[in-house]
């Protein structure tokens, strides 16, 4: 089984809670673990798989219950990194649908400075990178550039999750698309909701918005779709795969929840590239993945409703 490299943010979400969707109204919060890919670590770890967190948290005792939450969920936090500043905070609301929207206060997770020791264990290996605050400048965005420039020269499978967040890119959307298209160009896997693909192509068509960055290199892409499931592309392939039907309370971590699981599976292959090829099993892993997201949305927090591979294979017998 291949280990996976989660590079990105962690931190808290204070979830508003008895309001609604109006953060303005707010004056109760529940404190929560959080971050994309901290939420894609313990995804993996929670089904079985290895994976190791890359990031940095506060020296705060914010920062300290972050990472005994990843501990606790059996993710490896040894290249994890520590800051005289702040931990991040993000301030959540949710509708009665389970959307949500985000307010963040930024803190320690741009901090993160590039060790040169981390790329030895991408050899082999695979290496996600979640985006929601990765590419806003700083110490972080040059350690995670070296670190995709890493692993490509290693050869690991990689994956790309920009992650948007309306909040954090106000009037400057464009500047966002270009850093992400680098990535998109050389990911072997690509994971978009729908405003991210339209927003990233263009393209208001969902398979025209495949096309056009299949045409920019990337090999696999996964559009989230909500309840009705995922459509996935690839050069050779482009359908929908149902999901299951659940009543959704809180979509905070489902889509890391499906990256996760997806990412999970392909971990257990010999050579992880040769998923492109097998169309048949891409569509049986997005099913399982599919299931591991929805799952997710019916318990509050991320990572506590995160699925056991047991509790996902039980939803599809």
């Amino acid at each position: 089984m291949k280990t996976i490299y989660c590079i990105g943010e962690l931190l808290i979400d204070f979830v508003a809670e008895k309001q609604g969707n109006d953060l303005s109204k707010a004056d109760e919060f529940t404190k929560k673990a959080g971050g994309a890919p901290a939420n894609v670590a313990c995804a993996i770890s929670k089904l079985g798989g290895n994976s190791r967190f890359v990031g940095c948290v506060g020296r705060d005792p914010f920062g300290t219950f972050l990472l005994n939450i990843l501990e606790e969920n059996k993710v490896d936090i040894s290249l994890a990194q520590r800051s005289k500043h702040f931990t991040t905070l993000a301030f959540v609301s949710l509708a009665e649908d389970g959307e949500r929207d985000f307010v963040f206060s930024r803190g320690a997770d741009k901090k993160l400075t590039y060790d040169s020791g981390v790329k030895n264990g991408f050899n082999g290996n695979m290496v996600h990178f979640g985006a929601a605050t990765a590419l806003l400048g700083g110490k972080l965005e040059d350690a995670y550039n070296r670190y995709f420039f890493d692993a490509l020269t290693k050869e690991s499978f990689i994956s790309f999750d920009p992650n948007f967040r309306g909040d954090l890119w106000k009037g400057e959307e464009e500047i966002f698309v270009k850093k992400c298209r680098s990535f998109i160009e050389k990911s072997h896997l690509c994971k978009f909701s729908m405003e991210e693909a339209q927003l990233l192509s263009g393209e208001d068509d969902i398979e025209k918005a495949c096309d056009l960055m299949h045409d920019l290199g990337a090999q696999i892409i996964t559009v989230t779709l909500g309840g009705e499931g995922t459509l996935i592309s690839t050069p050779n392939l482009k359908t929908t795969v149902p999901s299951i039907h659940v009543k959704p309370v809180d979509t905070t971590g489902a889509g890391d929840a499906f990256i996760g699981c997806l990412l999970y599976q392909i971990s257990t292959l010999s050579k992880p590239e040769v998923i492109l090829e097998n169309s048949d099993q891409l569509l049986d892993m997005i099913k399982k993945a599919n299931v591991a997201g929805a799952v997710t949305t019916t318990n509050y927090g991320a990572i506590p409703s995160l699925p056991t591979l047991d509790e996902v294979e039980n939803r599809l017998s």
